[in-house]
């Protein structure tokens, strides 16, 4: 799956000395507050490039090094663990974790017979002490002999009760974390209390368990790992745990009421082949970007604790388990500069221009920035040392500045206050900045768009055609199209007779598109391709959605009560353009749509006929080059195609999709549904499907 990324190439003993200070400078950090110089890549960069040197000049080892340290030796703990607390060894594709596990059967003299498969979920790992069932006491990982007391986090969290269904003494093990939501909660307290944010949930969750005097409290999330109990121990309770195989021991954890990754789509568990180690791992990769916390890996352990047991401990890491590192999606870089931009539709959009970063198997330039509320709740400045975020098909983001990393060169941000493309007035009145102008800031980007392909698809309208026509007065907007005479257009430079016959023959066929692609080209704020033939075929006609309050917009799959006032309100903004349309004879009604059930027997009849449709319920993506009978059509013929046949189309594979077609040069969505466990056909098998559905016209 993944190649071992680049080392840290270290030239000289100075060199190496000033990489083991910096190294060991970060971890300090980071143990103490949360915060480092270096994201987690780059410090594990760093320190395989010092293990690299050190193999290579022994003589030259200091004391300091972090190799084979816990916490990189940098956290002295003042509570000792009952059992070491030890960090994990790494692997970063197929072939090494094979390596690793012909070494470690080789040790054992035999074969493993199970092998536990879970997340790597990337917090901090913490025991937590219960007697006679009841929380006692929270220790951090510290040096893995030795760690931190951190029993005040107690009652903030998640996942971590209070009491054990049972009255047993035992420590549980698990790693601490902020999900997704208390990551956002989290910083809009920060924010409200000194205007800064956390750069990630990871620093967040290590400065939250440790902070005492914070006037605000910050919930956190347990995921539990494992059971033990003290070695004197002869209860029962402890005698079983010793026994037990890994797997078993989570479902007890799970029972007493704490949290497992067995709640999540990528929970725990048991493979005997290798094969089935590398599936697991790859269906976990697959849908790490869905997942609401993050995830850096995946552990792969003995089940057994025979196994366990005869394999041992190293001085750093369990010879029994390792850790499968997944690529960064996660990165430190600088915020060299924002970009306004104004699309289509009038909206200001800022983007962030960075330093060249790699991030998930991709160099990212770029990112979003939303809104200018966005950059002012962040509290982002020029020249900022940022966290920048990327999983799948995501779109970077820029997550948060890292304020501890600030020199006092940065600079506030500029902030337009005219339309940066026309020079305008900007209405500020919602988050998302619009030029006054709206569409008519952008005439030409919105008339092309409205007239490409995939919207009412008028060949031969070049934007130098556009321009030509806006200049001469013929147009103001793309429903005047509709009104142009042959004298006029053959009037335009470089516009002879049969150029100008085809123009306006193309213009004629337009008027025949379905509403869902006359929609479209409206070009209605939030709704796009797909949106557009959701709310064709539920409405049916333009004089339905026309007349449709929020609430029925409303109900349209996807549209939530966000989105459907501002559906609305643009509706209302675009009814001159509507209407123009109407009265040019452009269709207003979606071909083969059928009312909504009315109460009552009826319904039942709709709803049947709906699920005898090949593609009823499913979730489909499209990729790859069509042959066949579907060679000529679109991306998006497909997807209309899709929509017909009852299905869903979809452009990334999860977990929830139902059906991937895979042409010619598939690719990596191929490779993440087998992975998944979806179900693959080729273009042929999905023509045969779907050959009542299709329509020669497209």
């Amino acid at each position: 799956m993944t190649e071992e990324p680049p080392i840290a190439v270290l030239a000289d003993d100075t060199a190496y000395a000033e990489a083991v200070q910096l190294a060991v400078d970060s971890a300090a950090a980071y143990y103490a507050d949360g915060t480092s110089t270096l994201d987690d890549d780059a410090y594990d960069r760093l320190a395989r490039g010092i293990q690299a040197y050190e193999e290579a000049h022994p003589e030259a080892v200091l004391a300091t090094s972090p190799t084979g340290k816990v916490a990189g030796g940098a956290v002295v703990g003042d509570v000792p663990h009952t059992v070491p607390m030890l960090s994990l060894d790494n692997v970063f594709g197929a072939g090494q974790l094979a390596d690793w596990a012909i070494s470690l059967e080789r040790r054992l003299g035999r074969p493993v017979e199970a092998w536990s498969v879970e997340p790597k979920l990337d917090g901090l790992a913490i025991s937590a002490r219960y007697r006679h069932g009841r929380l006692t006491q929270l220790v951090t990982r510290g040096d893995g002999v030795a760690g931190e007391d951190v029993s005040h986090a107690i009652g903030t969290i998640v996942g971590l009760p209070a009491r054990l269904a049972e009255p047993v003494t035992v420590e549980l093990r698990g790693e601490v974390m902020m999900t997704a939501s208390q990551f956002e909660a989290a910083c809009l307290k920060r924010q409200a209390h000194d205007g800064t944010t956390f750069a990630n949930p990871r620093s967040a969750a290590a400065g939250t368990l440790r902070a005492q005097d914070r006037p605000y409290v910050c919930e956190l999330t347990f995921f539990g790992y494992g059971a033990l109990c003290h070695s004197g121990d002869t209860s029962e309770t402890a005698a079983r745990l010793r026994e037990l195989p890994h797997s078993e021991i989570m479902a007890w954890v799970a029972a007493q009421g704490a949290q497992t990754p067995a709640v999540t789509d990528v929970g725990g568990i048991v493979a005997t082949t290798l094969e089935q180690v590398q599936e697991r791992v790859e269906q976990i990769a697959a849908k790490r970007a869905e997942l609401p916390f993050g995830i850096d890996g995946i552990v792969i352990k003995c089940d057994l604790a025979a196994d366990q047991a005869q394999a041992g401990f190293g001085t750093r890491a369990p010879r029994w388990a390792i850790a499968y590192k997944l690529p960064a999606t996660e990165k430190i870089t600088k915020l060299l500069d924002v970009e306004w931009n104004v699309g289509r539709s009038g909206i200001i959009a800022p983007r962030a221009v960075l330093e060249p970063v790699v991030l998930d198997g991709s160099t990212v330039t770029y990112a979003t920035l939303h809104n200018a509320s966005d950059i002012g709740r962040r509290g982002l400045m020029l020249g900022d040392s940022v966290v920048v975020y990327k999983a799948g098909d995501v779109i970077p983001r820029v997550e948060a500045p890292v304020v501890h990393l600030r020199t006092g060169d940065e600079r506030p941000i500029p902030i337009p206050q005219v339309c940066p493309l026309c020079g305008d007035e900007i209405d500020a009145s919602q988050e998302r900045w619009r030029c006054v102008r709206g569409r008519a800031c952008r005439v030409i980007a919105s008339i092309g768009y409205a007239a490409g392909r995939d919207q009412l698809d008028i060949e031969g309208l070049a934007e130098n055609r556009i321009q030509q026509m806006l200049d001469a007065g013929l147009i103001a907007d793309f429903a005047d199209l509709f009104f142009l005479t042959r004298e006029q257009v053959l009037g335009l430079e470089r516009m002879g007779e049969t150029s100008t016959d085809n123009l306006l023959a193309a213009i004629e066929r337009a008027k025949a598109q379905p509403l869902s692609r006359v929609f479209c080209a409206l070009g209605v704020r939030g709704t796009g391709r797909s949106m557009s033939r959701r709310i064709a075929r539920h409405f049916g006609s333009m004089d339905a959605i026309r007349a449709a309050d929020a609430e029925a917009i409303e109900a349209v799959e996807g549209i939530g009560p966000k989105k459907a006032p501002g559906v609305v309100a643009e509706l209302v903004e675009l009814a001159d353009l509507i209407e123009k349309l109407i009265k040019a004879g452009v269709t207003m009604t979606e071909p083969g749509w059928t009312p909504p059930a009315a109460p009552g027997a009826s319904a039942g009849a709709e709803a049947s006929g709906a699920s005898e449709l090949p593609l009823a319920g499913m979730s489909v993506v499209v990729t790859g080059a069509m042959s066949g009978a579907l060679e000529a059509l679109t991306r998006n013929q497909m997807n209309e195609l899709i929509e017909r046949a009852g299905g869903k189309s979809s452009s990334s594979v999860s977990a929830k999709t139902s059906l991937l077609v895979a042409g010619e040069k598939a690719g990596s969505k191929r490779a993440k549904a087998e992975a998944l466990g979806v179900p693959v056909v080729t273009s042929d098998e999905f023509a045969a499907r779907v050959a009542t559905y299709l329509q020669p016209d497209l």
